[in-house]
């Protein structure tokens, strides 16, 4: 829930970046494993809940009960004024949509974005989902989103570099004809729901921040049909397509490890 360099409401106040690049001992890993896990069980649940007919805001309440089932507490809900305990963002939304009245209909990819926090620690992953039957576009557009997730994850190695995560997301995600998203980018994420360092979805190989064991990251390609440019609608929170062209977004809260990348909001 971002934008590079700044909060991503209209006023585009101070930067949501909070206590620099923090480094997790075993024990603070153990809670963000447990807030990956219930993020993870919550969009397991979202996944096998979406169907036509029913509301953003129908998602916006499954996602509540389940979040706070597990003792756990929405980090969305309040964060700098944000009222939904998800973001639903639907076709053209790219992210940070307010769950409400709009119906979902057959066709329509829904993006829904889900923030954990217990026991001080926080887990962040989003998915797309196809409400339905949907166009063939539609569907090679969004594996191509959590395939181009998949790149950036096996490129954040211990020793690697931040931009060869947007490296590995942008060449394959522009190989296959789309346009990745450069305003909001993927973040550190523990105590708060935004730390350093930033993770775009774009760059240069062996630059950036030199990733280490014990950090975790939140990396969330957002692709579109169109071109990359985006706009805000006038409830300050919704991103669109500039051009209103579809698209798609997911994410995935992961650890550094000795041994590489671990998946902590994992989901079926």
């Amino acid at each position: 829930m971002n934008r590079k360099g700044k909060i991503e409401t209209a006023s585009n106040s101070a930067s949501p970046y909070t206590g620099g690049i923090t480094i997790k001992s075993a024990s603070e890993m153990e809670a963000m494993r447990r807030a990956g896990a219930i993020v993870g069980a919550t969009l397991t649940l979202l996944k096998r809940s979406v169907e036509p007919g029913m509301t953003t805001r129908d998602l916006g309440n499954i996602a509540h009960q389940e979040i706070t089932r597990h003792g756990a507490k929405p980090t969305f809900k309040g964060y700098r004024g944000f009222p939904g305990s998800i973001c639903a963002s639907v076709n053209e939304e790219i992210v940070h949509g307010i769950p409400g009245k709009r119906v979902l209909k057959e066709g329509d990819i829904i993006k829904m974005d889900v923030g954990a926090t217990i026991d001080g620690f926080i887990g962040d992953a989003a998915v797309s989902v196809a409400v339905g039957q949907v166009s063939q576009e539609a569907l090679d557009l969004m594996e191509t989103t959590r395939l181009s997730l998949e790149a950036g994850i096996n490129a954040a190695q211990p020793g690697n570099r931040i931009g060869d995560i947007g490296a590995a997301v942008q060449t394959y995600s522009e190989e296959r004809g789309y346009a990745v998203v450069r305003e909001f980018v993927g973040h550190g994420v523990g105590r708060f729901l935004h730390e350093d360092p930033q993770v775009p979805n774009y760059g240069q190989p062996g630059r950036g921040q030199l990733l280490r064991a014990g950090m975790c990251i939140a990396i969330e390609p957002m692709l579109n049909i169109g071109d990359w440019h985006t706009r805000i609608l006038d409830d300050n929170w919704t991103v669109v397509t500039a051009d209103g062209s579809l698209s798609s977004h997911f994410e995935h809260t992961i650890a550094i490890t000795e041994d590489g990348p671990e998946i902590l909001t994992k989901h079926t």
